[in-house]
């Protein structure tokens, strides 16, 4: 785990690398221009490219000058900057580059009035103005500065974050700021990025590290929290030589009904092909055909037959179930079932407690809800924007003891610790439907092989994201559901 970091505690982090590493502050400055020009040209053929830096006078501003010099110097680019004289105040470091650069053949404007804007002809704008100190709109000249290169219409490769964008999440919809198609991040993403606001605002973010001090960033208070590659590694169980479908549980979802049997079917292959030992779907007679079909490997058992829950190690309600009365009637029955298995509610499931809210005072510790935004509204309350929604669902994770895993491009898996762990695997080619049945599918059956709901929430969205990448990789720009299931085991393989 890798906590995000607010704007704040990120200046925290350079200082204590300068006074510890150490290395002085203007090194500290050429490492991340360096870091940036080299993802940079990763992005674009930089080679005689013709790039515009705008810089401000403070440290951002430092960083597009040395930038600017980089470019020069190393690739040979057509470059040009414009030096942003809106006030007085410089830093030492901006000094310290502004000189360095004065010394090449590179031509700099000083912009120090709105209307005194020259053409851009340059091919590719680099944004390194105001940086993550802005705790404000942007307003007057600024204002009419990013609107003007907004409309230029060139492409725009923001350093750190783009000038006038919120770094520490609530990004109001009244602010404007520079629209970058990319963003290049100094060692950690900015905690805004994850929230779906920021896409009016950029369209993409690369992280570069620059050898800020780990160890003190992760002694830093966060509740923000990203989950890596290493964290499934550490997670994750091999199997063992002597191990048996006994070993990996028994999981047991309770979906679909005759119109919405699919949904049933993709949660019951989702278990299956994340491995339980045993998977028995609960749907109504009328799908017995269909599933046997499909499925032979899951055990069935008919709706309103008496389920005995002792004999699972897991269970998931919802997928496709319904909300009519006889469906309300049996998710109340199971709630208050003792000796309930780890449980996992999702689609109608939340849709009943949405409107019978009492149940969730009822639900076991440590279950898991998986809504997405509509849902998590009506259980909860609506929301002005996703950083109010997003701690929400922590209040409410820490005030009931559950699991909420809040469904987005970035989903956020709120924690009884008062931790939000941030998921950044998956792509745009998942939004199509059935993934959320897919995903049930992928927690009940982990929760059956006897992970706790914390390990469950948080491998089983990284996993669930990671099969489509993978897909997304393999060429598919639209994914469907049961394509990313079958992809469920060798991406699972792929880690042990």
């Amino acid at each position: 785990m890798r906590n995000l970091l607010r704007a704040q505690q990120m200046r925290a982090a350079d200082v204590y690398t300068i006074e510890n590493e150490p290395i002085s502050s203007i090194q500290l400055m050429e490492r991340a221009s360096a870091a940036f020009v080299e993802k940079l040209a990763s992005l674009l053929p930089l080679d005689g490219l013709s790039v515009l830096v705008c810089c401000g006078t403070g440290n951002n501003g430092g960083d597009g000058l040395a930038i600017a010099r980089l470019l020069y110097q190393v690739y040979a680019a057509d470059v040009y900057v414009w030096i942003i004289m809106y006030n007085d105040r410089k830093t030492e470091d901006f000094e310290v580059n502004y000189q360095r650069l004065r010394a090449l053949p590179i031509p700099i404007k000083e912009i120090a009035e709105a209307e005194s804007y020259p053409d851009v002809n340059q091919d590719v704008i680099v944004d390194a103005m105001l940086g993550s100190g802005l705790n404000k709109p942007l307003a007057g000249n600024w204002l009419a500065l990013a609107n003007y290169l907004n409309q230029t219409g060139k492409r725009t490769i923001a350093v750190d974050i783009p000038t006038g964008m919120a770094a520490d999440g609530n990004i109001a919809a009244t602010w404007s700021s520079i629209i970058a198609e990319d963003v290049i991040t100094f060692q950690r993403p900015k905690i805004s990025f994850v929230f779906p606001e920021s896409a009016r605002l950029m369209k993409r973010f690369h992280v570069v590290d620059i050898g800020l001090n780990e160890k003190f960033i992760e002694r830093l208070p966060s509740d923000f929290i990203e989950v890596t590659n290493q964290d499934i590694r550490e997670i994750l169980k091999e199997r063992s030589p002597f191990s048996h479908k006994g070993t990996f549980g028994h999981g047991l979802i309770v979906a679909g009904s005759e119109n919405t049997m699919g949904a049933a079917l993709l949660s019951a292959e989702a278990c299956l092909f994340t491995g339980a030992g045993l998977s028995t779907l609960c749907v109504p007679k009328s799908g017995f055909l269909a599933m046997n079909t499909r499925l032979p490997e899951v055990m069935l058992l008919e709706r309103g037959k008496q389920i005995d829950v002792v004999k699972y190690n897991a269970l998931a309600i919802g997928p496709g179930l319904g909300t009519g009365e006889k469906e309300r009637k049996l998710l109340k029955e199971l709630i208050f079932t003792e000796s309930l298995p780890a449980l996992v509610l999702d689609a109608d499931a939340l849709n009943i407690l949405s409107i019978e809210k009492e149940l969730l005072n009822h639900l076991p510790m440590g279950t898991i809800l998986t809504p997405h935004m509509r849902e998590f509204d009506r259980l909860f309350g609506a929301s002005d924007n996703w950083f109010e929604r997003v701690s929400k669902a922590k209040e409410e994770a820490s005030k009931r003891n559950l699991m909420i895993i809040l469904k987005n491009r970035f989903t956020f898996i709120a924690a009884p610790d008062g931790k939000v762990y941030v998921n950044f695997t998956g792509n745009p080619g998942m939004a199509s439907g059935g993934m959320g049945d897919a995903l049930t599918g992928i927690l009940v059956s982990l929760l059956a092989q006897g992970y706790t709901s914390s390990e469950a929430a948080i491998l089983g969205c990284y996993l669930h994201g990671r099969a489509g990448d993978l897909l997304a990789e393999e060429g598919f720009a639209v994914i469907p559901a049961s394509q990313l299931i079958q992809k469920l085991p060798s991406t699972l393989g792929s880690f042990l």
